[in-house]
């Protein structure tokens, strides 16, 4: 009897695997998600990726095995976490969060430091149909990290340039050069339309601290931007938090403000 019932619940889960659904994820004219939306299914990625910083955003999630396993255990993942803004440049800052791994649909710089060709993540996961950009304002310049679930001339945008990039350099496109942002791309908008000078800044994990660490003592600090610009003077946490997001220098230490 025991056998019996062994063989049926193998017979069960062999059923369903076989109804589970399969996503290939096209990553250059993207793909229809509305009707596996939610749904567990098995997915497929081939993505070319080049020897430098990528800019990745994928439907589901992937773990910090998975981001090894397709693009190297020396692979680096940062996200966004704060801007800093002049008349005619804007700093972007990103900080390292590998640990976390990838959450769905979330823009990331990926380092990449393989040859240039295709990566493969092949995985049981949940898709999910929807967009998720990230914004932060200095009180000058609001900047928008988004990401083209399909192909798009971005016109207006800045894109990341992927060949020998190892600044994570990016560059802003204009109407007839031809440029185009393929599926799983991100790109970058500036909310003022005024062609700038892209910059980046990129944190380590543990870099900037935490408010809350930092005035555990109850003492107040001047607070800086990261390119030495005073924005505070004898600052407590209350008005620390009401600092425009982003990255700030308080105390001698780098300040994370969300």
């Amino acid at each position: 009897m025991k056998k019996f019932y062994l063989i049926a619940v193998m017979a069960v889960m062999a059923l369903t695997a076989s109804a589970q659904q399969r996503l290939s994820i096209s990553t250059y004219a993207g793909t229809n998600l509305e009707k596996v939306n939610g749904t567990e299914c098995q997915i497929t990625v081939n993505r070319q990726m080049f020897h430098g910083w990528n800019t990745l955003s994928l439907p589901f999630a992937v773990s910090v095995e998975e981001l090894n396993e397709a693009f190297g255990s020396d692979c680096r993942l940062e996200r966004l976490v704060g801007v800093e803004s002049s008349d005619n440049a804007v700093s972007l800052i990103f900080q390292d969060c590998k640990a976390r791994g990838m959450e769905a649909n979330v823009p990331y710089l990926v380092y990449y430091n393989g040859e240039d060709g295709n990566c493969r993540i092949a995985k049981t996961a949940i898709p999910y149909n929807r967009t998720a950009a990230l914004s932060f304002s200095d009180g000058h310049e609001k900047v928008t990290m988004g990401a083209a679930q399909k192909q798009t001339t971005g016109d207006g945008f800045y894109g990341i340039r992927v060949k020998d990039n190892s600044e994570a350099l990016f560059t802003a496109v204009t109407a007839g050069d031809g440029a185009i942002f393929y599926a799983t791309r991100c790109f970058v908008k500036l909310s003022s339309g005024v062609s700038k000078t892209i910059n980046t800044i990129h944190l380590a994990a543990g870099e900037a601290t935490s408010i809350s660490a930092l005035v555990a003592s109850g003492r107040s600090v001047d607070v800086y931007t990261l390119s030495g610009q005073k924005v505070a003077s004898k600052a407590n946490a209350a008005q620390l938090r009401s600092l425009q997001p982003g990255v700030y220098v308080a105390n001698g230490q780098k300040v994370l403000v969300k």
